[in-house]
C-alpha cells in the first residue's frame, strides 16, 4: 500500500508538470528553443521524482521477520497433531484404562497398498515383477513342494505307532521289587528315600516309583509308600499285614491309604 501510494503521488507530480511546460511552449509559439527547454525540464523532473520514490521505498517500506514465527513439530506426531493429549501427558492425576490406551505416535506404520500407482510405491506388478510362475495369480506351488528335489516329509521316516499326547504316552516309573523291602523292619514305613539311604536301592534317574512284583516278599506289616503298585504287589504287601499309600506324583503327598 505504501509504494502503490508513492507511485501515485510521482504519476501526479510529473502530469502537473507535463501539463505547465506544454502551456509555456504553446505561447511562445512552439519555437524550436522553448521546446528543448520543455523537453529538459519534463526529464528533470520525472528523474527527481523517480529517484525520491526508489529511496523512499528503500527506506520505508517494512520487512516482515520470520524471527518470531518459529514453527516446531515433532516429527512422528502428524496423525495426532490436532489431538488434545493433556490430560493422558499427566501421568499422576490420570488413571490408564482400555478405552484411552493408544500406540506412540509412529510405531504404528500404514499398511502398504498395493496396485494403486506408481506413486504408492507398490504399483503396476505390485513387487511380483514382469512374469513368471511367481507372478501369476493363486498359490504357486503345493505345500512341501521345494523346486523338485526330495522334500522334508519324504525325506524323513514313518513314525509308526501311538501318537504322543495325554493318553497316550507311556508313563516311566522306577521300579522297586518286593524282594528289596525283605530287608526292612517290621512295622515300619519303606519308601525310595530311606530304602535308598539304608543302601537298600541304588540312586534312580526317575522321580516317580512304583512296587512291582519279583522274588521272595517276607516283610511283615510293612507300610509302603509309591506312587504306583502292580496288582500282585500290592495283594502281596496287604496280605503280610501291610499297608499300600500312593503319593501324589507332584508334591509327593499321601492321597491314598
Amino acid at each position: 500500500s505504501l509504494s502503490l501510494s508513492l507511485s501515485l503521488s510521482c504519476s501526479f507530480k510529473v502530469y502537473i508538470t507535463f501539463l505547465i511546460v506544454v502551456v509555456i511552449t504553446s505561447s511562445q509559439s512552439y519555437k524550436r528553443t522553448n521546446m528543448k527547454i520543455a523537453i529538459a525540464s519534463i526529464l528533470v523532473t520525472s528523474a527527481a521524482a523517480f529517484s525520491s520514490f526508489h529511496g523512499t521505498s528503500v527506506s520505508n517500506v517494512p520487512v516482515a521477520s520470520t524471527s518470531g514465527n518459529t514453527v516446531s513439530m515433532k516429527i512422528y506426531d502428524w496423525k495426532r497433531r490436532s489431538a488434545d493429549e493433556s490430560a493422558l501427558n499427566d501421568v499422576e492425576n490420570s488413571e490408564f484404562s482400555l478405552g484411552n490406551l493408544r500406540p506412540a505416535p509412529g510405531s504404528k506404520k500404514r499398511k502398504s497398498r498395493k496396485g494403486r500407482g506408481i506413486s504408492a510405491g507398490q504399483g503396476a506388478s505390485c513387487g511380483f515383477g514382469m512374469r513368471g510362475q511367481k507372478s501369476r495369480s493363486g498359490r504357486p506351488t503345493r505345500p512341501g513342494f521345494e523346486g523338485g528335489q526330495q522334500p522334508l516329509y519324504r525325506r524323513l521316516p514313518k513314525f509308526v505307532g501311538r501318537p504322543m499326547g495325554p493318553g497316550h504316552s507311556k508313563t516311566i516309573y522306577n521300579t522297586i521289587k518286593l524282594s528289596e523291602l525283605n530287608g526292612a523292619a517290621e512295622g515300619s514305613t519303606v519308601n525310595f528315600e530311606s530304602l535308598f539311604e539304608n543302601k537298600m536301592v541304588t540312586k534312580s534317574k526317575y522321580d516317580i516309583h512304583k512296587i512291582v512284583s519279583g522274588g521272595d516278599f517276607t516283610a511283615k506289616g510293612l507300610t509302603v509308600q509309591a506312587h504306583a503298585f502292580t496288582k500282585s504287589a500290592r495283594d502281596a504287601i496287604e496280605g503280610s499285614g501291610g499297608k499300600c499309600e500312593l503319593l501324589k506324583r507332584t508334591t509327593g503327598e499321601v492321597i491314598e491309604a
